[in-house]
């Protein structure tokens, strides 16, 4: 039996903001026909903020509420701090597969050219040892520059919601990306946050020189499409984006929600 067979019901996509929206689209491309769930724990935003403990209960609690309001054939943590931190918890509590959400670091060290990778995260996944044992595990012949970027996601979240970004503290806060050993220059950089994906125009502008921005969202795509296996997660119903805020989102977020064929759908309780 595969791992989602036998199980029905759309497949929810989980996330502290609207990054998470970048790997909503690859599985969609996967899978066509799945019906989905989108969740934006916006009113917890940013969880890099949270002491860890105290983000860890919240996120284990809000699931144990969506999981009995929408009964998920499977939930994919598209955020790299939460699942960084809480996955353990989530697959010791809960019978739903979940898809978690790690930095590529494998992959740009199997790519890499010169050797020289950057890990652009923002602080909460950066200071984690789960990244730090996979540079050990699969990049120990690579120069790995770890980046936190506090500010980045942020400004992703500006971008789409039709907001205006900052540029130069963008450009700022990418900058320790480029790095050059002994004539060796970063040419892969890992984007460790589901939000980065979205500002991939904007960093290629204000890159110091070509680099590949990896993005972890098609590997994930693929391992929902195994997790699924022979669930019945397709359906009449429409996919739907719920705000735990349960704010209105603008006009700009919208038309991003409607591009991605998801309606705005009522907010559960939050514990």
């Amino acid at each position: 039996m595969g791992e989602g067979e036998g199980r029905s019901g759309p497949i929810l996509v989980f996330d502290s903001g609207v990054g998470g929206l970048s790997v909503l689209s690859a599985i969609r491309t996967r899978l066509p026909d799945a019906r989905f769930v989108y969740v934006a724990d916006d009113a917890a935003f940013p969880y890099g903020d949270w002491e860890e403990a105290v983000l860890c209960d919240h996120i284990v609690a809000l699931m144990g509420d969506l999981i009995a309001a929408h009964d998920p054939a499977a939930i994919v943590i598209a955020c790299n701090t939460a699942s960084t931190l809480v996955l353990p918890s989530l697959r010791e509590r809960f019978s739903v597969p979940f898809v978690g959400t790690v930095p590529a670091i494998k992959p740009a060290a199997e790519q890499t050219r010169s050797g020289v990778v950057a890990v652009l995260a923002t602080p909460g996944t950066m200071k984690r040892d789960y990244t730090r044992d996979l540079i050990r595990s699969f990049a120990g012949a690579c120069h790995v520059r770890l980046v936190g970027a506090p500010g980045l996601a942020a400004e992703a979240e500006a971008l789409m919601r039709g907001e205006p970004v900052d540029h130069g503290r963008i450009a700022e806060e990418i900058a320790p990306c480029f790095v050059e050993i002994d004539g060796r220059c970063t040419d892969i950089v890992v984007l460790a946050c589901t939000h980065y994906p979205f500002l991939s125009e904007v960093l290629a502008g204000l890159a110091q020189w070509p680099v590949t921005w990896l993005d972890p969202a098609p590997a994930i795509a693929r391992r929902v499409a195994t997790v699924v296996g022979g669930a019945e997660v397709a359906g009449d119903a429409p996919s739907f984006a719920i705000f735990t805020s349960g704010g209105e989102p603008s006009a700009g977020l919208r038309a991003l929600l409607a591009k991605s064929a998801l309606i705005a759908g009522n907010t559960p309780a939050v514990p």
